[in-house]
C-alpha cells in the first residue's frame, strides 16, 4: 500500500467486510466516530462547520455505513450536524447514539442514567437526527447511583414503544453485559481499545462468542514502545501508524467496529484505506504482544 498514490477512486469502507447487528442491520466493519466533529474539549461548534458537514458526507461516500455519536458530544452539536449532513438518510446508513452521560462543560462528563433523564435523552436525540426511531441506542455508561438494571428495564420499554431498533452498551463489563441480557438483547459493545490497551481483551472474546459487535474507540493506543513499533511497521508498509492500528483491530476478531473519527477528509481516507492493509501474521503477533512489552 502506497500512501504517495493518491487516487481514491476504488477506496471503500466494504473492503472491510461487514459485522451484523443483532442478526437485523449489517454494516461495513469500517464506522465513523462522530464525537471529533464538535468543538475544542468536545464542546459546542466546529470551528468549521461546513468543513464539518463535508467530512460527514465524504464518509457516505465512500461506504462507511454506520456512525456513532452520543447526546453529550458538543452536546448535541453532532447529532444535529449528522441530521444536517445527511438527511435523507441512506437507506443502508445505521445511525448509532448514546445516553447518559452529561456535558456541563468543556472535558467535564456527568452522569445520569435515570429512567427520567434517558427518556429525555431518547426524545431529544429523536428530534436532533430527524427519525421516528433510532437504529441502535447504547447506555453510554453505567451510572454508579442508578440501579444498572433499571436503566437496562428503560432502554428496553423504550424499545418496545417503538423509539429504538436495537439496544446497546457502553464502558461496560461482561457482568454488565450478561445482566444487561437477561432483559434485553444486546447488540453492540463500545470500550475503549487497541493493539496498546488490551484491559477488555475478555470482553471482545465475549462479544465474539456471543454475536455481539465489539466496537473499540481510542484505537491507537497510548505509550512510547507502542508509537515506535507503529512507526516502524507503518514506514515498511508505507502506510501510516493509524492504518496499522485499525488493520490489527480488523484481523483481531470478525466482530471488531472500528469507528475512528476525524474532522478531515484527508484523514478520513487515509483511515477508509487501512481497510487494504493486510498485516503479516509477524506483524499481528508483535503487536499483539506490545501490551507485555510496554509493562
Amino acid at each position: 500500500m502506497n500512501e504517495k498514490n493518491g487516487n481514491t477512486r476504488d477506496l471503500s469502507a466494504a473492503a472491510s467486510g461487514t459485522v451484523s447487528l443483532g442478526g437485523e442491520l449489517t454494516v461495513n466493519r469500517l464506522g465513523f466516530g462522530a464525537m471529533g466533529i464538535t468543538g475544542d474539549g468536545i464542546w459546542g461548534p466546529p470551528k468549521d462547520r461546513g468543513a464539518a458537514i463535508a467530512v460527514l458526507r465524504r464518509a457516505i461516500e465512500l461506504g462507511v455505513n454506520f456512525i456513532d455519536t452520543a447526546d453529550s458530544y458538543g452536546p448535541f452539536v453532532s447529532e444535529e450536524l449528522i441530521a444536517e449532513a445527511l438527511t435523507p438518510y441512506p437507506k443502508d446508513l445505521v445511525v448509532a447514539t448514546k445516553g447518559g452521560w452529561n456535558r456541563p462543560g468543556p472535558n467535564q462528563w456527568t452522569h445520569d442514567a435515570s429512567p427520567a433523564h434517558l427518556r429525555k435523552a431518547v426524545e431529544g436525540s429523536l428530534k436532533r437526527l430527524r427519525l421516528n426511531r433510532i437504529d441502535v441506542y447504547q447506555l453510554h455508561v453505567p451510572d454508579p447511583v442508578v440501579p444498572f438494571d433499571a436503566s437496562i428495564e428503560t432502554l428496553a420499554n423504550i424499545q418496545s414503544e417503538g423509539k429504538i431498533r436495537l439496544v446497546a452498551l457502553s464502558n461496560v463489563t461482561v457482568e454488565h453485559i450478561e445482566r444487561a441480557r437477561k432483559i434485553v438483547p444486546i447488540v453492540s459493545v463500545q470500550n475503549r481499545y487497541s493493539f496498546a490497551d488490551r484491559e477488555w481483551d475478555h470482553v471482545v472474546d465475549y462479544c465474539e462468542r456471543n454475536g455481539i459487535a465489539f466496537i473499540p474507540w481510542f484505537p491507537l493506543g497510548a505509550g512510547t514502545v507502542a508509537g515506535r513499533l507503529l512507526e516502524r511497521i507503518a514506514n515498511a508498509r508505507q502506510a501510516k501508524p493509524i492504518q496499522v492500528a485499525l488493520a490489527w483491530l480488523l484481523k483481531r476478531s470478525p466482530v471488531m467496529l472500528p469507528i475512528p473519527g476525524t474532522s478531515s477528509i484527508a484523514h478520513l481516507e487515509e483511515n477508509v484505506r487501512a481497510t487494504s492493509l493486510q498485516l503479516s501474521e509477524e506483524d499481528y503477533l508483535e503487536l499483539t504482544g506490545i501490551a507485555q512489552l510496554a509493562s
